[in-house]
This record gives structure tokens, sequence and C-alpha cells, in this order.
């Protein structure tokens, strides 16, 4: 975007606030990447609705889906500020933002789905949440946005090995650099809007998501192999500025925390019908699907741990607590 386009749009969303309101109702920007067909976009369009009920019309959420208002990362800026009110993003996306979130990224940190459910609902996922205030932005809940797998244009991913000599795309992340090169293979960051083309044009030979986003980005067209190793299970976080939040009285807090807390219950349910569906329709397409064994990938990673814990050893005691809940 030119620089003169560029601030005359962040202008405009200066002038206009994250949260407007006038005596009788405040409305909310909440803008996200995801396309309106996604469960996560249902998810907020839920939330919006739980509001306004909840407020009596006295809180209206405007959701603004398919990157409208900014990339994760500038909605993250715009949070900031409060130029936009509320988004929701990977927690990948986060790690500039809050360090203690990274953690969520390091590779087969969950045992299973019980584990993960612990861990994210219980007083660690809380202490996350709430780790990124310190930088104007309030996590209110977890998204599930599933596990992530390989997928490849030309074999399928079967050990760490078949890594070695392949640009796999990552997310712009430290910690998922960090996780292919611990297991051979080369990390390339490229935006997701763009990983079609690049998956195309030989940019990059690999990726790796989950089912839903491999379907709806419709890469399973160019990649014909996914190997569903799962090697990690990062969440997606719903934020509110903090100066959107400060904005609101008890009461309103309470009332948009319900909301979205009651939003992650609706959206774990339509997550988990959209992998179901997603995993159909790519079989349907020709995918060859397989399940390697997990052992070589997770002996693999053992140095990511061992580099997080010497880069960022304040991260090395949530590790364990992570580790040690059952």
């Amino acid at each position: 975007m030119p620089k003169l386009k560029l601030l005359f749009f962040f202008g405009i969303l200066l002038l206009y606030g994250g949260c407007q309101s006038d005596s009788r109702v405040k409305i909310i920007k909440m803008g996200h990447a995801q396309v309106t067909n996604h469960p996560v976009h249902a998810a907020m369009v839920f939330l919006a609705e739980r509001l306004e009920e909840k407020s009596g019309g006295r809180i209206k959420v405007k959701v603004y889906p398919n990157q409208q208002l900014g990339t994760e990362r500038e909605l993250l800026e715009l949070l900031q500020i409060g130029s936009v009110g509320m988004t929701k993003v990977s927690a990948a996306s986060l790690e500039a933002f809050s360090p203690q979130i990274s953690v969520l990224g390091l590779p087969f940190l969950f045992r299973d789905d019980d584990h993960i459910d612990k861990v994210l609902n219980g007083d660690i996922g809380t202490e996350i949440l709430l780790s990124s205030e310190k930088f104007w932005l309030r996590g209110l809940c977890f998204y599930d946005a599933g596990k992530r797998s390989f997928y490849s244009k030309t074999k399928s991913i079967e050990t760490p090995e078949d890594l070695t000599g392949l640009k796999i795309r990552v997310q712009e992340s430290k910690m998922a650099i960090n996780m292919i090169r611990g297991m051979g293979g080369s990390p390339t960051p490229v935006s997701y809007g763009e990983l079609y083309t690049a998956l195309q044009q030989g940019i990059v030979d690999a990726a790796e998501n989950n089912p839903p986003s491999f379907y709806n980005s419709r890469h399973y067209e160019v990649c014909k192999f996914y190997s569903i190793d799962e090697h990690t299970a990062i969440p997606d976080v719903v934020l509110v500025s903090t100066k959107v939040w400060e904005n609101l009285n008890p009461e309103e807090q309470q009332w948009l925390q319900e909301a979205a807390d009651e939003s992650a219950v609706f959206q774990a349910k339509l997550w988990k019908e959209s992998v179901e569906e997603s995993m159909r329709e790519i079989e349907k397409a020709g995918v060859v699907i397989t399940y390697p064994d997990r052992e070589p990938f997770m002996k693999a990673v053992e140095s990511v741990y061992e580099l997080t814990r010497t880069e960022q050893p304040q991260l090395s005691e949530l590790i364990q607590r992570i580790q040690n809940t059952n």
C-alpha cells in the first residue's frame, strides 16, 4: 500500500476510533483476516449477537472480515492505539507483542485434546491471555485453530529426512522457523494470502496448516500430499484493545467477557465440523493422506526446546508447568 494511502487509511481509523459511542450505543469495530465462510467469522458474528443481547442493544460489535482493516500484524498495531477495538489473530502472530505466548508455538507441546483443554481453559491459559495487557492488548479467550500438519507438492512427508532440501512455508514466527530448521527443512516465511501462488511457482515446495485452512485456501489443488503429523496446536486468540476495555464499565466488561467465552464454545463446535468436512473434501479431490509416526519428528525438535530455554529462559518454568498439567 503506498505510503500516502496508508497514512490516509490510518487517519480515517483514528478519526472514527475502535469504539464509537453516543449517549445510548457503543459500537466496537472488530477486524480479522478470515473469509466469511470460515468458522472463526461465524463465531465472531455470534459474539456480536450475544453481546448485543446481554447489553440490551447498548453495545454492538461490527465485524470486518477478510483483512478489510488490515493484516493480523496491522490489526494488532491498530488495537494498540485504539483505532480498532477487537480482533482475532493466531497466537503465532502475537509472539512479537507478547513473548510469553510464544510457548504455544512449541512443537508437540500438548499430549492430546484433553491436555490442550486443561491448559488453555485453566489458570495457565488465563495467565497467557493477560500477559499481553502491558502491550495494550487484552486476551479474552482462545479459539480452536486445530493442529498443523505438512502438505507438499511432490511427496508425502513421512520422516524429518523427507523435509531435507525442501523450502517449507512458515508463519512469521521465530518458533516456527526454529521448528522447521530442527526437522531439517528450509523455513521460508510467506504471507498466507500469497501462499497459493508461491506453491504454484515453486517459491516454496511445501507448507503446514490445519485441514480447514488447507481446504478453504484451495491449496489442495497444488499440493496432493497431506501428512498428518500434527506437530503444533497453536490456538487463535480473541483480543480487545485495552483502550476500549478501559472505556467499558465493570458490567459492560463482564458482558463482553461472557460473550467471548460463549463464542469460544460455539466456535469449537463449528471447528470440529469443519475439520471433518475438510478431510472428506480433500480426499475426494485426490489428495494422498498419510499418518506418519510422530516419534522421529518429536526427537528432531528436541533442539528447539533447548534453544528456547537458552534464548528465553523466562519460558522454562512455563514449559514445565504446561508439561506437568494433568
